[in-house]
């Protein structure tokens, strides 16, 4: 009799292994070190319109950018606590030292001085200025990452360094040391109600800034070309089961500045499935810059092998009280797409 009723409910309890993933730039990047902890701890507005948009959303594993980080871990506890004091909780958590704020002693764009935001590896005002940060409800297999951000930039196959009339841009001296990503690229093993989960996330330099060069544009490409690189056996340890790429690209496939066949090459890989998270309105957009308009540069990307069941920009409608908190935590909007196993019943 047990044993009938057991068998009775293991579709009803299938139906609930559904995991939540999501990217959401924040913003929450101070001007200096330990000012974001400060923020935080002082119930700071933006910081609460963040937590308020996250709970609306409440995803189990979220990539979060834009950031600090620090040596150890203070602001992004800190944002965690508050989290969980709003009622989503977030147990574990990664974050290691990204580019950005790196100090060099170069010159890394060319602009004939040294020491500046953009002559260190990743563009910043001090270390770990607008970091990366994972948060999971479940295990995150920390000893078992892979970390690509001190990856050579010329050490990527097929990378397409900037060079002018002169030479390699800035300089031969400069290339030797460049960095490839602008904050930060990990795979990151999650253990989930569905099984082992790779979550491959980054944070892509804007393609912007530069000269005719195209150094950020061609840094970009690379950037978001590196997870196709990494499935196709070149670089680090291929996924073996399910994975799913969740970050900002800063790319959009149809429009603005920046090498657009890198996303739409993404977009369009068989191994993985694009399932178009669109706003209560229908748009597709994710960010909203002033001077440059709409555009999709956030991606949740699921692995081929996952059955998508529900994705989403969260932006509501006008006029509503999300809505305002959403429009004061970021520019950017938080992306999440549900997932479960091929075999899962649905209903």
């Amino acid at each position: 009799m047990i044993r009938a009723l057991l068998l009775l409910l293991l579709p009803v309890m299938a139906q609930a292994e559904t995991v939540r993933i999501a990217t959401y730039n924040t913003e929450l990047g101070r001007d200096g070190p330990g000012l974001l902890l400060r923020d935080i701890r002082r119930g700071d507005s933006q910081v609460k319109a963040v937590i308020e948009v996250m709970v609306a959303a409440r995803p189990d594993i979220v990539s979060l950018q834009g950031v600090d980080w620090d040596m150890d871990g203070l602001a992004l506890l800190a944002l965690a606590d508050q989290l969980r004091r709003a009622g989503l909780d977030y147990p574990y958590h990664f974050a290691a030292q990204p580019n950005t704020g790196l100090e060099t002693s170069l010159d890394l764009n060319g602009d004939g001085r040294t020491h500046g935001p953009a002559d260190a590896q990743g563009w910043g005002r001090f270390t770990g200025h607008g970091g990366l940060a994972l948060l999971s409800r479940y295990p995150i297999l920390a000893d078992q990452v892979q970390d690509f951000t001190d990856l050579l930039w010329r050490d990527l196959p097929g990378a397409k360094l900037p060079t002018t009339e002169d030479g390699p841009f800035p300089s031969e001296e400069a290339q030797r040391i460049q960095r490839l990503s602008a904050v930060a690229h990990w795979i990151v093993p999650v253990e989930t109600p569905l099984g082992r989960l790779e979550v491959m996330t980054f944070h892509a330099a804007p393609p912007v800034f530069d000269g005719p060069e195209d150094r950020n544009g061609l840094r970009n490409r690379d950037e978001v070309r590196l997870w196709s690189v990494v499935l196709d056996g070149k670089l680090g340890r291929r996924p073996s089961g399910p994975f799913v790429i969740a970050g900002d690209a800063n790319l959009d496939p149809d429009q603005g500045e920046g090498r657009k066949e890198a996303i739409q090459a993404l977009l369009e890989d068989p191994r993985l499935q694009d399932s178009r998270p669109s706003d209560a309105m229908g748009a597709l957009t994710t960010v909203e810059w002033k001077a440059v308009g709409e555009m999709r540069v956030d991606y949740v990307l699921p692995s081929a092998d996952l059955r998508v069941t529900g994705a989403g920009v969260l932006w509501p409608e006008k006029d509503t009280p999300l809505r305002t908190a959403a429009e004061q935590a970021s520019r950017h909007r938080l992306v999440w797409v549900d997932v479960t196993t091929p075999d899962t019943p649905l209903n």
